[in-house]
């Protein structure tokens, strides 16, 4: 156990996420948008990378489907989605974004961008495209190959490469 380091990344992957979602937070107000809960941002994210169903956001994120439709309610309230009928599944429903959801779907990922242009320039371009690399790599398996319950999918099935954002 010597040779392991002290903190567990865990913990530093936790960090990263809350000062990028605080950083996006701040570059939307800057935007002139209203904030948005943790659960709305990932919800948001999550959409723009394709998953549009409030079923599969639900195991995506590992929440039940009625706190997401919950979630859902209000982004629709706030005209930022709108929820069209599937037309591979009449029983379901696909959340898009509005026309004022598109531009604020915009103005995160440039707030994102910037953000990351920060980083690089405060950690160094080359430590920065490392963490992305990492990131991005195909971890396997979870460890285990069990999945908390409500949580179905794989945690690398259905997300877009870098490149496509």
């Amino acid at each position: 156990m010597d040779d392991q380091p002290p903190e567990l990344l865990m913990r530093g992957l936790l960090r990263a996420y809350y000062w990028m979602d605080e950083s996006l937070q701040n570059g939307m107000q800057k935007a002139g948008y209203q904030p948005r809960t943790r659960t709305q941002t990932m919800i948001l994210i999550n959409i723009s990378n394709g998953i549009t169903r409030a079923a599969e956001l639900a195991r995506v994120l590992g929440v039940s489907r009625q706190a997401i439709q919950q979630q859902i309610n209000e982004l629709e309230r706030d005209d930022i989605v709108t929820q069209i009928p599937d037309p591979s599944d009449r029983r379901a429903n696909r959340i898009v974004f509005s026309e004022k959801g598109a531009g604020m779907i915009n103005a995160a990922l440039e707030t994102l961008r910037q953000a990351e242009q920060v980083l690089a320039m405060r950690l160094g371009f080359e430590s920065v495209n490392g963490i992305r690399q990492a990131l991005m790599s195909d971890w396997g398996p979870v460890i285990g190959e069990q999945h908390p319950p409500g949580r179905k999918r794989s945690v690398s099935s259905g997300v877009r490469e870098a490149s496509s954002y």
